[in-house]
This record gives structure tokens, sequence and C-alpha cells, in this order.
């Protein structure tokens, strides 16, 4: 049977999770990171078999697309003949793009933290918190788990579970150290704002479910639902754009993207999975999973879903132009290229050609991203290992002392900047070729974020590695940097080799939306088309952050802070959206909403429960003296019952 192994991809992660959680306290460290590494190896070693296979051995059908097979698919609950809950396993083109996404990152992720938890572990037993090595590793095995069930889904139902597992996860891992205050806020912010916005993806498949009569991706397999889709065509975009709310929660889209940026508590590795390969870009997946329906069914709500995407793209650039926490402007920056990738799926006006073309734009840097962002954080993190903050502040000059991960941040700036010829050029000029074609004004908003990335990524790269060294200004007290060890920066030349390749894989050939193979970004690179354009934004973004801080002395870097005061403030405290959550959460629901509620649970239904207790115990208290144990007592109140007994029944005879 083809792919009869396929069950282990989620099986062998979710047996690590079980091992490493309830018998990793009895293991050495070493051992629990080897069993959780192995087996992430042995998942990437599947995944790309199974991409082989499915791209390769098999291969398109005779239509000339690539088939969607479903491994197996189990009925877990049945309400009628076309409502039912399934569990399976199914393979498309992009699920099989993110099992190779998803594993390829936790792979390099589980590597890697070998080295940065042993380091902060040390660190934070010095200040008295619990050792989390054996573990972490278990989260993380959970993490992946949770996200490859979440892209093999069968339904949009099992996609709804592990979209609330990953949630989990994301819950522990932020969390991580527990006794950390901050972690712990951030955490559960994490939670509660992606958990309200699932309450809308819930809203959405009920309704989707009970007006269509299935949970199922493709309208169209089933013929006994050619009925029922004219009677709920109406209200199919009503429940998409409500799913779509619940994928705007989890890819951190405005308004709903305050919990991201705090979530930078939690390690490192962690913010590397979550923002390349797991819980970020489940939004993303969960579009283009139903991107049939919406082309098909709501359009015209999927043009507001490019709309939203394309303000969130410009709106978290500003802000990480201003940042001064290295994983704070890493975690912007993903917010406003996520963004990117649902401005090319809101984009689409049908599913072939150029009315497709976003779809594949999308996927495309949904999988280069991946990559690039993966080796920005891994680098993040061997910067903070070896610096002991967060804040470029206490950096500066490190490309003496760190040249090799100088050498992979550079790389990932250039990529995520979209200069040629490294991956994020190809994918992110597909992009913005996609918004020309939707609407010419969107194609340069789009352009004029793409030359706000560069400015942002490359002053974040220039203030950390060629600025003002920290270290140098009192060698004597300040530690000395170093490169971090191999078992840290092997993974981060992993991806940063990737990073540099990525974009010359065919994408088109494999991911597109009619299914049908398309020409790849090289064919719009000619003089006068979009890509110069791109090009041209981006190296304005370079020049003006080579000019302001690649000295780290010139006053020109404090140009806005001086000049526009009001604005850079705004921008640094993220234009104050945490500070009206704030005080929507704090002043309107909680005293509007939740203290009534709670006055009438302690007042009226405490109240009726006290009071039934009490009214219980009195009437004990007051029929506890017929019960004294005296016999006598029993006698006369036998016989005064049996006499009154005849009496009444005399009477009624009579």
């Amino acid at each position: 049977m083809e792919y009869s192994y396929s069950f282990l991809i989620l099986l062998l992660p979710l047996l690590s999770f079980l091992l490493l959680g309830l018998g990793g306290k009895y293991m050495k460290k070493p051992v629990a990171g080897v069993i959780g590494t192995v087996v992430l190896l042995a998942l990437w070693a599947m995944s790309l078999y199974t991409a082989y296979e499915y791209f390769f051995a098999i291969g398109r059908g005779t239509d000339g697309l690539y088939p969607t097979v479903t491994v197996f698919d189990v009925t877990w609950l049945k309400f009628t003949d076309l409502l039912t809950f399934n569990i399976g396993f199914r393979l498309t083109p992009i699920s099989v793009m993110m099992l190779i996404v998803i594993t390829t990152v936790s792979s390099m992720v589980h590597i890697y933290s070998f080295g940065y938890m042993a380091e902060r572990d040390e660190h934070y037993v010095k200040e008295g918190y619990e050792k989390g090595f054996q573990r972490f590793y278990a989260f993380l095995s959970l993490f992946t788990m949770s996200m490859l069930g979440l892209v093999v889904a069968t339904n949009i139902f099992q996609m709804y579970m592990f979209w609330e597992l990953v949630g989990v996860c994301s819950y522990l891992l932020i969390g991580f150290y527990y006794p950390k205050h901050t972690a712990v806020h951030a955490s559960k912010k994490a939670f509660i704002v992606t958990r309200f916005a699932d309450l809308f993806f819930l809203i959405g498949i009920l309704f989707f479910s009970y007006y269509v009569g299935t949970f199922n991706f493709d309208l169209n397999a089933d013929a006994s639902l050619a009925d029922r889709l004219p009677h709920a065509a109406w209200i199919l975009p009503t429940a998409l754009f409500f799913m779509f709310i619940g994928g705007a929660g989890k890819s951190a889209m405005f308004p709903l993207h305050i919990w991201l940026p705090d979530a930078m508590e939690g390690p490192t590795p962690v913010s590397a999975l979550i923002h390349a390969a797991t819980m970020v870009v489940a939004g993303v997946y969960q579009v283009a999973a139903l991107f049939p329906i919406w082309v098909q069914y709501a359009p015209e709500a999927l043009h507001y879903v490019a709309y939203i995407a394309a303000f969130t793209a410009f709106y978290a650039a500003a802000v990480a132009c201003t940042q001064s926490d290295i994983k704070r402007g890493l975690a912007f920056s993903t917010i406003s290229q996520i963004a990117y990738m649902l401005v090319a799926l809101g984009v689409c006006t049908a599913v072939e050609g150029e009315g497709g073309l976003g779809y594949m734009a999308s996927m495309f840097h949904l999988f280069t991203h991946a990559m690039f962002k993966a080796l920005l954080f891994l680098c993040s993190g061997a910067i903070i290992v070896i610096i002991g903050s967060n804040f470029k502040e206490y950096m500066g000059g490190l490309h003496k002392y760190m040249p090799i991960t100088n050498i992979c941040f550079l790389i990932g700036t250039i990529a995520i900047s979209g200069f040629f010829p490294l991956a994020g050029f190809f994918s992110k000029d597909e992009i913005v070729d996609a918004c020309f074609h939707f609407a010419p004004w969107l194609g340069w908003f789009m352009t004029l974020v793409s030359g706000m990335t560069s400015f942002y990524m490359f002053r974040l790269y220039f203030v950390i590695f060629w600025g003002k060294s920290y270290y140098e200004q009192d060698p004597d007290h300040r530690r000395r940097p170093a490169e971090v060890p191999f078992i840290m920066w092997g993974p981060l030349v992993f991806l940063a080799v990737v990073s540099c390749l990525a974009g010359w894989i065919p994408f088109g050939h494999f991911v597109s939306g009619d299914g049908h193979a398309e020409d790849i970004a090289l064919q719009h690179f000619q003089w006068g088309s979009t890509a110069w354009f791109s090009l041209l934004a981006a190296t304005i973004g370079l020049s003006l952050s080579w000019w302001m801080y690649k000295s780290g002395e010139n006053p020109a870097s404090d140009m806005l802070q001086r000049r526009m005061p009001r604005l850079h403030r705004a921008a640094l405290n993220r234009f104050y959206i945490d500070d009206a959550w704030q005080f929507f959460t704090h002043k309107v629901v909680f005293r509007c909403f939740s203290i009534p509620i709670a006055w009438f649970d302690r007042h009226v239904i405490d109240g009726m429960f006290n009071f039934s207790a009490w009214a219980t115990q009195e009437a004990g208290e007051t029929i506890r003296p017929w019960q004294s144990g005296d016999v006598r007592q029993y006698a006369a109140w036998f016989l005064t019952g049996s006499v009154a007994l005849t009496i009444i029944l005399l009477c009624m005879l009579s």
C-alpha cells in the first residue's frame, strides 16, 4: 500500500512526547535530547521520502494534476450520512510541502537546542529555576506532532482539533520558564487571544457544517452536496470569514497580533519553531486549504482578507523600524511576512492562470520564509546566549567575535529583504507581481512594505554586528563575545545554505492554484518588470540603513526620533494597540460584563445553592429529635399515626 508508513509521521512524535514527558525526569539530559532529535530526524527523512514519492515516483495523473491521496480516514463520530467526524491522513501538494517545512525546521531546532538549552539551564538554575531540558524536548515533540496533524487533516473538524492542540503547546512553551512572571503573562496572553479568535473559527465550522452538511475540504467530491450548495451559498462567505478570524488570531493579523511580540519570552528555539513552521503559519495554511471554496463561493470576502493583511504588513513593518529588542524586531518582521502571504491569497480571482498566481506565490513564500526566518531566530538565540541580553544596546561589533553567526545572519537578512539571487527575492517578487495584477495601487503598497523590510532588517544587522561595540567600551568588566559551539552554528549554516538555494526550486511545478504546473519567478525578472521595482525598494532600504546605522555613531540614526518624536514614540509603543486592548478588556469587558456576571454568580447562583443547603440543614435539624432512639417515643408516634389513619379511612368510607 502506498504511504503505508505515513501513520508513523504522527505516531513517532506522540510516542516521543509520552516517553520524555513521563520518563524524562529519570533520564540524563543528553539521552532525552538524543531521543527527541533522532525521532525528528526520522520524521524528516520520512517526509522527504513522502515528497519524493508524491511528486516524482507517482507524479501527476492523466489529467495533469497531483492526486489527493487519503492514506487512511477513520470515522470517529457519525450523525448523518454526510455529517461525520473523521480522523485521517491526507496528502495534497501543500500538505506535502508543509511536511518538509515542519520537519526541516523542527529538526534544526532540536539539534540547536542541545547547545542553547544547556547554556540557558545553567543560567536559570543559578537563579533558582527548575531544570527543564527533558520537559522542553517533550513539549517540542508534542508541538511538532500537533502541527503535522493539522496539515494532514482530512476535514475541517480534524484541523480544528489539532489547531487547538497547537495552541496548548504554544502556551506550554512560551511559559516554559514559569517562575518568570513575564513568561507566564506572555503565555496567558497568547492563549487567551488565540482562544478568543478560535471561538470564531468554531462558529464558522458550525455554520459551514450545518448548512453545507459536511466537514470536507472538497465540496465537489461528493455529488450529494450538489443540491445543498445553492441554498448554502449565502452562508459560505460568512462561515469562511469567521474561520479566517481564527486564522488571523493564530497568524497574528491586526488587531489580534498583540500576543506574538510578547511570546518572545519563551526560549528562542521555540520562537524559531512558532514563527517559521508551526503556529503562526497555521492561519495561512487554513486559508490555502479552503482556497477553492473561497474563490468559488466567497471571492469578495477573500479580497477583504487581502486588505486586512496589507494593512497588517505595513503596520508591523513600521513598528519593526523602532524596536531595540532583537527578538521583538524579528517578531514584527514575521507578522509583516505572514501578512504578505495572506495578501497573496487574498488577491486571487480564480484558481487558474494569473488569477491564481497569488496562491502559488503565497505557498512559495511560506516555504522560503520558514527557512530564513528560522535562520534569523536561531542566530538571535546564539547572540543572546553569548551576550546575555536581547537588547541591541548590549551588542555591537560582533562581526569580529562571531564570524559564522555574522555571515548566517547576513544571509538571512539579504533573503528576507528580497535581494537576488536568494530565496526571498523569488517568492516576494511573485507576491508583488500578483498584487499588481489585482490592483496597481496594492502592488505599489506592497513594494513600499518590501523596502521597509529591507530597512529594518539591515538596521538590526548593522547595529548588532557593525555598530559600536558594547564589550570594547569596557573590556575589563564585560564578557568577551565568542562564537557559539558547532552544535549551534551547524544548523545555522545548513539553514543559510537552504536560504540561498530554495528560491531556485521550480516551486510552481509542484504547487499552483489549479494544480497544473506554472513557471517560476524568473519569467518575470525582465527590464520594466515588478522585480526591478522590488529590488529598487530593497536597495533604498539597505542604503538608508547603511547610512544611518553602519558606523553606530551617525547622528542621522536618531533623526526620526528628534524630528518626529511623537511618531517615533507611537511606533516604539506599537501605536498603543496593546493599551487599547487593555482598556477595552478592563474598562469595557470586565466592568460591563465580567463584574456583573461575577456578582450574579456569587449572589444569585451561589445564593440559590447556599439557600438550598441551609434549608436542607434546617429541615434536618427540625426532624432530628424524631430520631431519638427512645422506643417509647417511637411507639407513641406509631399509635398516634395508626389512630389518625384509621379515623381518616372511616371518614372516607362513611
